[in-house]
């Protein structure tokens, strides 16, 4: 990586994979369901910029643990936004509540990441059964089906939504059962102060 290319850099690049995804939605909305084509190389920057933007500052001996941090979730959450916004853009009717949904669901997700973190102290970007990178493949397989097989994508994001609603539930409880060990275990050291 040349050295000129700074985290900060990765990470914009990261944000522009997805804002092609966005703009793959708009034009396959006017111009025709191939271009859905177009977020599978967006998916691709965003998975490369995301991927390496923590990994080249630790590398340098550069990190910025907090603000690293911080950028990061902030411009994935806006990312993420971008992109049901476009499946909302290219959807018609009443199924424009599948993107909305979709946010939703990640949203929730990430909060959940974020709280597990708070209650354990150990940052893991997986959730459930997918990392970031396999949302990404699976998406991207949406999209490639969709630009040869018309109206698959309302199917196959009602399935993806179900999976992750059903992944959250489960991740949820896992988190209360951390959230309430931990309460136990410092009732108990307070109890023996």
């Amino acid at each position: 990586m040349p050295k000129w290319i700074s985290s900060d850099m990765l990470t914009g690049i990261g944000f522009m994979g997805n804002t092609l995804v966005f703009v793959s939605f708009v034009l396959a909305t006017y111009f025709g369901s191939l271009y859905l084509l177009l977020g599978v190389a967006g998916f691709a920057i965003s998975w490369f910029g995301d991927s390496l933007d923590g990994r080249i500052a630790y590398y340098r001996h550069i990190p910025r643990k907090w603000y690293g941090f911080a950028l990061d979730v902030t411009i994935d959450w806006i990312g993420i936004v971008l992109i049901c916004l476009g499946v909302i853009i290219y959807v018609q009717g009443s199924w424009e509540v599948v993107g909305f949904v979709f946010a939703v669901l990640y949203g929730w997700e990430m909060i959940t990441t974020m709280i597990r973190y708070k209650v354990t102290n150990q940052y893991s970007i997986d959730s459930g059964l997918l990392g970031p990178t396999e949302v990404r493949i699976v998406i991207s397989s949406i999209l490639v089906l969709e630009a040869f097989v018309n109206d698959s994508i309302l199917y196959s994001a009602i399935i993806a939504c179900s999976i992750l609603f059903i992944s959250n539930i489960v991740d949820t409880i896992k988190l209360l059962k951390l959230a309430d060990s931990k309460d136990v275990e410092e009732l108990k050291m307070k109890k023996q102060e």
